[in-house]
């Protein structure tokens, strides 16, 4: 009888509520944290304690089984908008954003600085008000982080931070849901930067130590972290018992890494400063050499796209590279924070040991 219920269950043409209510019947509530995210923005994520960002990865795992594994459809956005808006070219987030939000029901539109009058024929503020009348969420990739902090001063709905000039939150969420994936947890590992001091170290610094991971960074002379994220950076690894080390020297970083990850010498408006940026990155591209210092379990990550002088094929394109898995938990880990901040959905899935 039971089997022929749950059948029914699986089978049966019922509205997406009556399942819901189903499944609360079979499987019990969702499982519960006490975290309370709806109506947060997300600039940074020093803004987020160690259970917060913990249930932001919980939450894309649930998303990422539910979805793509189990092939359910879960119209969590139905009704609601989406506001793009883009000053600076992108793939992952573009379209981690764009069809993450698409494929909960909801409706994103893509806007640059060509589509919208943004500081040209209309200030921030109004654009900020504007928008809040009309969507639900604000997704914004822009050069300063300060115009961030106007948006969210100005707009009645969550702003997202796509990527500014000091962090770059979405990404650090997905390089975390991939290292919990692989490793089965996060807890103890050791991430060794090896680059530029620039947006996405900015994020892994403000996060590591509260998910208890120990990090090593080693960057050129004058091209050092914000020097105020590293003040904070120290406190926290204080706070959380972690390790932190920062150095010029890319194999003392390295030594016992389990994770080596670089990013781009030259970021998008960083152009005329090339030729100086590549004589002074010289013996910092990741290769099989550096990994020799590494634990022996190490892998690597690159938040893309990725030029040849920061890493070479031979890790890029080994097994122990996960970039391209990286790249596709963009798509999970934004539509976790979508999720956690328009709506009272909560994990159903078994919460992640992290």
């Amino acid at each position: 009888m039971l089997f022929k219920m749950r059948n029914f269950f699986s089978t049966a043409k019922l509205t997406w509520t009556s399942k819901q209510l189903l499944r609360q019947f079979w499987y019990g509530p969702p499982a519960q944290m006490n975290v309370h995210l709806k109506g947060r923005d997300l600039l940074t994520l020093q803004n987020y304690t160690a259970d917060e960002l913990k249930y932001l990865l919980w939450m894309a795992s649930d998303l990422k089984q539910r979805i793509k594994h189990k092939g359910e459809y879960l119209p969590l956005m139905q009704g609601k908008s989406l506001a793009m808006i883009f000053e600076k070219r992108s793939t992952r987030t573009r379209l981690s954003a764009e069809t993450g939000f698409a494929l909960l029901g909801g409706h994103p539109s893509f806007l640059t600085t060509q589509d919208i009058h943004l500081g040209a024929n209309e200030s921030l503020t109004d654009t900020a008000r504007v928008l809040s009348s009309m969507t639900n969420a604000i997704l914004a990739r822009v050069y300063k982080h300060d115009d961030l902090d106007l948006m969210t001063k100005e707009a009645t709905i969550p702003i997202i931070n796509g990527l500014s000039d000091l962090y770059h939150p979405l990404q650090i969420l997905a390089d975390y849901l991939t290292l919990q994936e692989h490793y089965g947890g996060l807890n103890g590992l050791t991430i060794t930067w090896i680059g530029d001091g620039n947006n996405v170290l900015h994020s892994i610094m403000m996060s590591a130590a509260k998910m208890g991971m120990h990090l090593h960074i080693a960057t050129p002379k004058g091209f050092e972290p914000d020097l105020r994220i590293t003040k904070i950076t120290e406190q926290y690894s204080r706070e959380y018992s972690t390790k932190l080390l920062l150095t010029t020297d890319p194999l003392e970083a390295a030594d016992g890494a389990n994770v080596l990850v670089t990013d781009t010498w030259i970021s998008m408006g960083q152009e005329e400063e090339k030729k100086e940026r590549l004589k002074a990155f010289q013996g910092y591209q990741i290769t099989m050499q550096t990994a020799k210092s590494a634990a022996s379990n190490w892998t690597f990550l690159h938040c893309l796209p990725r030029k040849p002088e920061e890493v070479d094929d031979e890790v890029f394109y080994s097994p122990r590279s996960l970039v391209f898995q990286e790249a596709e938990n963009r798509k999970w880990t934004i539509m976790a924070v979508m999720v956690s901040l328009l709506t009272d959905y909560s994990p159903r899935l078994q919460k992640p040991t992290f």
